[in-house]
């Protein structure tokens, strides 16, 4: 006999009760769930369920084995909808929240392209830079950079890297000079990031040690990164931002990217969705996708 239809014909006996109604409900003679049922004592050497005339009942062991039994049997129907997936294209809505401008830049391409590729799939995508209650909100998938504080109840999968750099316009740097190093940032006027709370450090990584962390000394915090690239080009002073944000800048010179012998911080850039037993084939798709191809976008 086969293991696992046993298990099956065992749980189902348990759950409603009685043999002749286990039988009734997959089609089989009585006698038949009894051969399941024994089959599994005699392979185990232990008895599972207890049975008189009247009534059965499990045994200590049978509790335990028929809880085991629930689990192997879900894994193993989750087994089968991934094989059904490979069979299938993704397709519905898929309802995605990411912040705005890495959304903008790097995600949206992605997304877009998958939709092309599949037609039967929906895309309705949000841009905000506030954290979303996937559950609350009934988002599929949230896109987020940097550190991960609340995951309770969350699966994450890390999709990129960001490489932050400095850099500054000429018409800063040629009256107040070019930083050659790390601590020379003291010496300048910066332009910093900041939505709430204290302003985040600029980070510059060491190896085999913790991050170097700089505050530079500013007059300007804004909490949007496309207005501290603007910020950085009216000279106002130095910025730390991601490389896939002012690269066209950069090439077209009207910044400069400095301390070029400086390894860039990598800041994470993860997916993550509700944690499930069987992920939606339309998610996994979309989670597959942007590791794949939003690394080309960082550099």
């Amino acid at each position: 006999m086969d293991r696992l239809t046993s298990m099956a014909v065992f749980v189902k006996a348990v759950d409603l009760g009685s043999f002749a109604a286990a039988a009734e409900a997959l089609d089989l003679s009585g006698p038949m769930v009894g051969k399941h049922v024994r089959f599994l004592e005699d392979r185990l050497g232990v008895r599972l369920i207890n049975r008189t005339t009247r009534r059965q009942s499990l045994t200590e062991f049978g509790c335990v084995y028929y809880e085991r039994c629930r689990v192997v049997l879900a894994e193993a129907q989750a087994a089968d909808a991934l094989a059904a997936d490979q069979l299938s294209e993704p397709s519905g809505k898929l309802r995605v929240t990411m912040p705005v401008h890495f959304g903008r830049h790097c995600v949206i391409p992605v997304l877009l392209e998958l939709a092309r590729r599949y037609q039967a799939l929906e895309l309705d995508l949000s841009f905000s830079d506030r954290l979303i209650d996937l559950a609350e909100d009934g988002y599929d998938l949230s896109i987020r950079t940097g550190l991960l504080e609340d995951r309770a109840g969350l699966i994450a999968r890390r999709v990129a890297r960001q490489p932050m750099i400095v850099c500054a316009s000429p018409a800063y740097l040629e009256p107040h000079g070019y930083p050659e190093t790390v601590e020379d940032l003291s010496q300048h006027a910066a332009i910093v990031y900041r939505r709430s709370g204290p302003v985040p450090p600029w980070l510059f990584p060491r190896e085999g040690q913790r991050p170097i962390e700089v505050t530079p000394l500013h007059r300007f915090s804004l909490d949007d990164l496309d207005a501290i690239a603007d910020a950085a080009m009216a000279g106002m002073g130095l910025a730390w931002l991601p490389l896939w944000l002012v690269r066209n800048r950069i090439e077209e010179g009207r910044l400069v990217r400095l301390l070029p012998e400086q390894a860039p911080f990598l800041y994470d850039c993860h997916a993550l969705w509700l944690q499930t037993p069987h992920l939606p084939l339309k998610v996994r798709v979309a989670i597959d996708a942007l590791a794949a191809q939003l690394p080309k976008f960082m550099t």
